[in-house]
């Protein structure tokens, strides 16, 4: 009997100890992914800023900026690029909407982006756009990887519509959270001019018929949650300008340190730390119970086996002379 249910034991070992690196290595690549309906939108601001005012061309600071992004799932274009793709797709379509202090529209920038709904990569499919431009991205935007590493990504930029490093600079505590902080600088670089200019009749080309163009620079800062590859907390020092190449003429477009708004890192700290938690449930959590429970099962068994080997006193006892 005590063989019997060591040889159970022993058989339960063995299974927990198959299932621990299944569920890391097998299972989690495969269920972990984006779902392709979410909906997120951050409030950041520039406090204070300077922006151009089109009408005299000239720099003045304002008390505010403020900087909308909202990321919708479309979830008929993933069915669509999935069909072609063969693989599990998300479509982002993001807005960049950025006001004045009056309220009033500055600028306002639409994306498309589409990539892996398990790694994050990129996937150049028709569609795939920023500012009505198709494009061709080279790395991550919005999200790292899942378990992200301690290394340098190439992260697109949407205003320059090229990628860059962005280099990981250290681990350190966020709200409480042990986060990676990346930077990225992209140097001046000449943009194309948004297509929703914030004065009305005004279009890009006729700015760019007088002679003007749009330059651009920005630090990039995020601070990211390793676990679930979220950023909890983004910033930029973001400056761009107006420059007339011919006769050497420029003025400041639009400067400003913007952050993101407090309430919104409250919100976004809480959805990463509830993800965070059904991630480490499967990488780490549960694979590190059911290689302990293994090692149990595996003692008891063997326990159970020298238990039922061991001599009974009958057989030890020497007969009568």
């Amino acid at each position: 009997m005590r063989r019997r249910a060591s040889l159970v034991l022993l058989s339960f070992a063995v299974f927990f100890a198959a299932m621990a690196p299944t569920l890391r290595w097998y299972v989690f690549p495969r269920v972990a992914k984006i779902p392709p309906n979410q909906y997120q939108e951050i409030v950041l601001e520039a406090k204070p800023a300077t922006l151009v005012d089109y009408s005299t061309l000239t720099a003045k600071e304002v008390e505010k900026l403020t900087i909308i992004q909202t990321l919708k799932g479309n979830v008929e274009e993933s069915k669509r690029i999935e069909r072609d793709a063969g693989r599990d797709v998300v479509v982002w379509d993001a807005l960049t909407y950025i006001t004045g202090p009056d309220g009033k529209m500055v600028s306002k920038i639409p994306e498309r982006y589409i990539f892996d709904a398990h790694t994050q990569d990129p996937v150049n499919a028709t569609g795939a756009m920023v500012d009505g431009d198709a494009v061709r991205r080279e790395g991550i935007e919005f999200k790292w990887p899942f378990l992200t590493e301690k290394r340098d990504y190439q992260y697109y930029d949407a205003r320059s519509r090229t990628s860059a490093p962005i280099h990981y600079k250290g681990t350190r505590t966020f709200r409480g959270m042990d986060v990676y902080y990346f930077e990225q600088t992209i140097p001046w670089t000449k943009v194309p001019m948004p297509k929703t200019m914030p004065i009305e009749g005004v279009t890009p080309e006729m700015i760019s018929q007088s002679g003007m163009t749009i330059w651009y620079t920005t630090k990039r800062m995020f601070w990211v949650d390793p676990v679930t590859g979220a950023p909890v907390n983004g910033e930029e020092i973001h400056k761009e300008e107006l420059r007339n190449e011919k006769t050497d003429w420029k003025v400041t477009a639009f400067s400003g340190h913007v952050k993101m708004r407090e309430d919104y890192i409250r919100s976004t700290v809480e959805l990463v730390s509830a993800n965070r938690t059904v991630v480490l449930l499967v990488t780490s959590y549960l694979p590190w119970t059911f290689v302990t429970l293994s090692l149990l099962l595996l003692a008891l068994s063997l326990w159970l086996e020298a238990r039922g080997r061991r001599p009974g006193p009958d057989s030890t006892a020497t007969a009568p002379s």
